[in-house]
């Protein structure tokens, strides 16, 4: 099941569901209302910080646009269930390059985190936007080298390797030398 068209979606449904106005939304995320409209209208593959963001102010995890589930006690997510994935946007400048994200949880009600296996396209594009959110990350390498931007500093993780950081610092995650790879990525959002 391809959800990347189900994302913008069930934005708007949760956002008219609480009365909130598309320009609320703007205004209280930081985020343009034309970006908005074109995350509603499934013209743009987002990135994960504006997707948090948006999040924050509908009060609901980011799981919960990724197609949640009520199941309350441990989830077995089996590798043809990962085979699943939505694609959200690598934040490059001059591209609309993305990375597919399979979730590992998203039958699990309640969850605080978002464990997700992430194919890296390979891309030529090297200009990327550093962005910031709540929360924290960990990425472990299972294929290729990734290059992590973190503040003014920048990590090359080979396969094995792994980080955690504060997603609140700017950072960007993309292959290295923009050749594809896979990484394990654990994403905790305060609500």
């Amino acid at each position: 099941m391809d959800t990347s068209k189900i994302v913008g979606e069930k934005i708007k449904a949760l956002r008219e569901n609480k009365s909130i106005t598309i320009e609320e939304l703007a205004q209280r995320s930081g985020l343009a209302v034309e970006q908005i409209e074109r995350i509603e209208g499934n013209i743009d593959l987002p990135s994960l910080a504006p997707l948090i963001k948006i999040a924050r102010v509908l009060g609901v995890r980011l799981g919960t646009f990724l197609d949640d589930q009520d199941e309350t006690g441990p989830v077995v997510c089996r590798k043809e269930e990962a085979k699943d994935s939505i694609s959200f946007s690598n934040n490059a400048i001059h591209s609309r390059k993305h990375m597919e994200y399979h979730s590992l949880s998203k039958s699990k009600a309640d969850r605080h985190m978002e464990p997700f296996i992430i194919d890296v396209a390979p891309t030529a594009d090297n200009d990327f936007v550093l962005s910031s959110h709540e929360g924290e990350e960990f990425i472990m390498v299972m294929e290729g080298i990734m290059e992590i931007s973190y503040g003014k500093t920048s990590y090359l993780l080979e396969e094995g390797d792994s980080i955690y950081y504060d997603s609140i610092v700017p950072h960007h995650v993309h292959a290295y030398e923009g050749k594809a790879a896979k990484i394990l990525a654990v994403i905790y959002t305060p609500i």
